[in-house]
């Protein structure tokens, strides 16, 4: 098990840091509106909810192409290998169009969902300039997909890590103009997001194209040959993983509905809070990344009790990092919320009050939350998300919500019932999926995957 642990962190730790890279190239974009107005920030959190509405539809997709490309990774099937990532990037082409163009109405989505007219034409002026990075986000996620199916995540990290900074230089310049820019304000700091999106994406196809040992997969070589039986393939895998996500995502934007209605104290309490857990998540989220890959690998060379192994000793990964992150949160639960609302804390004691008694409540949900998010990866590495997904229906809305609703409301427990709710619904799915994984490789169950012909 040691050496096991040893691999997954190997694997692990360029993963999540990829993805706090993400988390900061965001947080850098909101710092920067931040600074033109409360009505700014509210349109660029609500042009973000209907953005990452269809990136979740996508993601799901490009994220089978890990299970997929490791499997035959494991295998030595190269030419397996190739055609995971391909129809990756045809999936990305055939959902790109629409879904992007779709956004461009997203100020209209915004005025009948109820939200100000104000508010919704900002966020739609941002969604113009930011809706051209979806693509390009799923075009990155898939190559940093493949990269990670033959261990080799360290490119993705280092192209994230030069992408933050040249976003935020982007993003200011785009903001506020100069050097001959003219200032764009809100559509500015989309466009400079969706030109970084794009040059991520062109790097790493570079780097795939070019470098080893990714150049010897001919990654493009007969790219424009359809590949439906492994399309199907990814769809079968993939389609579940967006339904799961977003039925995750539904529970948390209805929490902060339920938050809305207890008053903008605990609104802004319940923000805090989930940003915490949000950039904290991104490790596990990395854990379950390499979690994949590695049962992926232990799949194709069907060796059930490596599987077993590499999912279990994921999760010990995950266990201890989110175990010291809430002792962490536990002891600046005080300070974390300061951080947060700057100079106006002063102002804001009933909010800062009540965000430090959330994050002392939110202990099993940091610990929960790591637990479902990194078995999940481990069972999408034996192609298992049918019943994940319909785990996630169960415990995120009967369980999760309409326990946190009860607590809420009919209990008297405001804005603790809520995240009572939450915390208990990513317990039960904890649950589940752990005890899925064990099941599954117990009984010594693997996915039979198509083998190479293109």
């Amino acid at each position: 098990m040691r050496e096991d642990v040893a691999d997954a962190l190997r694997l692990a730790w360029p993963m999540a840091l990829t993805q706090l890279g993400q988390v900061a190239m965001m947080t850098t974009d909101l710092i920067l509106l931040g600074r033109l107005g409360d009505q700014m920030v509210a349109a660029v959190a609500l042009a973000n909810t209907i953005l990452f509405a269809a990136f979740t539809i996508g993601m799901g997709l490009v994220s089978a192409v890990a299970p997929l490309a490791s499997q035959a990774f494991g295998a030595r099937e190269p030419r397996m290998v190739r055609r995971a990532l391909r129809v990756g990037l045809w999936a990305v082409l055939f959902m790109g169009l629409p879904l992007t163009l779709a956004q461009l109405w997203g100020d209209r989505i915004l005025v009948l969902l109820g939200q100000s007219p104000d508010v919704a034409a900002l966020a739609g002026r941002y969604l113009a300039g930011l809706c051209w990075s979806l693509m390009p986000a799923w075009g990155f996620m898939a190559l940093r997909n493949f990269m990670s199916s033959v261990n080799r995540p360290e490119p993705a990290l280092w192209i994230t890590l030069v992408a933050i900074p040249a976003n935020g230089v982007l993003a200011y310049l785009f903001i506020h103009g100069g050097l001959g820019v003219p200032a764009m304000d809100v559509f500015g700091a989309g466009l400079a997001s969706s030109i970084v999106s794009a040059a991520t994406f062109l790097a790493a196809l570079v780097v795939c194209w070019t470098r080893r040992p990714f150049r010897k997969y001919h990654i493009l070589g007969r790219f424009w040959r359809p590949d439906w039986v492994l399309m199907r393939q990814l769809v079968i895998v993939g389609a579940p993983i967006s339904g799961a996500f977003m039925l995750e995502f539904g529970a948390f934007a209805t929490a902060a509905l339920m938050m809305g209605r207890l008053g903008t104290t605990a609104l802004a309490a319940h923000q805090i809070t989930l940003q915490t857990a949000s950039i904290l998540w991104m490790v596990p989220f990395g854990i379950s990344l390499a979690a994949t890959v590695r049962v992926g690998h232990a799949v194709g060379r069907r060796d059930v009790e490596a599987a077993r192994r590499a999912g279990f000793a994921a999760l010990a990964i995950g266990a201890v990092f989110m175990a010291v992150m809430t002792l962490v949160v536990a002891v600046l639960r005080h300070w974390i919320p300061i951080a947060f609302l700057g100079a106006s804390a002063a102002t804001a004691t009933e909010t800062v009050a009540l965000a430090a008694f959330l994050l002392a409540l939110s202990t099993s949900f940091f610990i929960a939350d790591g637990l479902q998010t990194i078995a999940a990866g481990a069972l999408r590495g034996l192609n298992d998300t049918r019943v994940p997904l319909l785990f996630a229906a169960l415990a995120f809305w009967p369980i999760g919500m309409f326990a946190g609703f009860e607590l809420a409301f009919d209990a008297g427990f405001g804005a603790a019932g809520v995240w009572i709710g939450l915390s208990l619904g990513l317990v039960v799915q904890a649950v589940l999926l752990v005890t899925r994984f064990h099941i599954l490789t117990r009984r010594g169950v693997l996915p039979e995957a198509p083998h190479a012909r293109h």
